[in-house]
């Protein structure tokens, strides 16, 4: 196998722990909201809320934030006091500037892939100051050649990407634990995906298995696994 042209890492609980903040901060907002009905009320809720603003606020902390904030206030028939307000605002404050540590086998993997002469890229969705402030934290930013946030990892997004960077379906790797952003667009476009599955998954990161069918990509339980894959 030639030499790959470019490798391409997803971000959040790919390169760092991200979705069990968010359960972490979603479970105490069901305490909160606690006198508003039970916890699958509650969560049915959010995520009807998150559903519905995703095409307007994207993705990440603030745009949770601002469901959180709307779910209370739907909850309440608008009676939610300033004091709950406030805790909700706290909570979103605290995805915003939360450690980031790099997963294990991450930083042993991009140093080998420097040393092989790769180029590295960080392929990543969400807020731009959020995703930017999460990289610099983890102390990782040197590794990567190029960094890409976008608002949307779909087909049309992979294909201007790969455009720009003179791609072809030979010489490009996307490295990720997300079968709908990281996996399937990539492999529908006849480029190679590498999937690295996480213990925590986001609702709306769910895929039909029946879409997977028929696709061809790589699937290792290790991060570092990749290592034996990749020339």
């Amino acid at each position: 196998m030639a030499a790959p042209h470019l490798i391409a890492f997803d971000a959040d609980d790919t390169l760092w722990s991200n979705q069990p903040q968010f359960d972490q901060v979603e479970a105490r907002l069901l305490e909160i909201l606690a006198h508003c009905g039970d916890a699958a009320r509650i969560t049915e809720q959010l995520n009807t809320v998150q559903r519905q603003n995703m095409k307007l606020f994207g993705y990440g902390a603030k745009s949770f934030m601002l469901s959180m904030i709307e779910t209370a206030i739907q909850l309440t028939d608008g009676a939610v006091t300033g004091t709950y307000i406030q805790q909700i605002l706290d909570l979103g404050k605290e995805l915003l500037r939360y450690p980031i540590e790099p997963l294990p086998g991450v930083v042993e993997v991009l140093t080998e892939l420097r040393r092989r002469g790769h180029r590295l890229m960080v392929l990543t969705k969400g807020d731009l100051l959020d995703q930017e402030s999460k990289l610099a934290r983890s102390g990782l930013g040197d590794f990567f050649d190029y960094v890409e946030i976008v608002s949307e990892k779909d087909e049309a997004t992979y294909r201007r990407l790969l455009a720009r960077y003179n791609a072809l379906p030979g010489e490009f790797f996307m490295i990720g634990n997300s079968l709908k952003s990281d996996i399937l667009p990539v492999a529908q476009l006849g480029f190679r995906a590498v999937h690295v599955p996480y213990h925590a998954t986001w609702i709306f990161e769910h895929v039909d298995p029946e879409k997977l069918e028929g696709l061809e990509f790589h699937a290792v339980t290790d991060l570092r696994d990749v290592l034996a894959y990749l020339p």
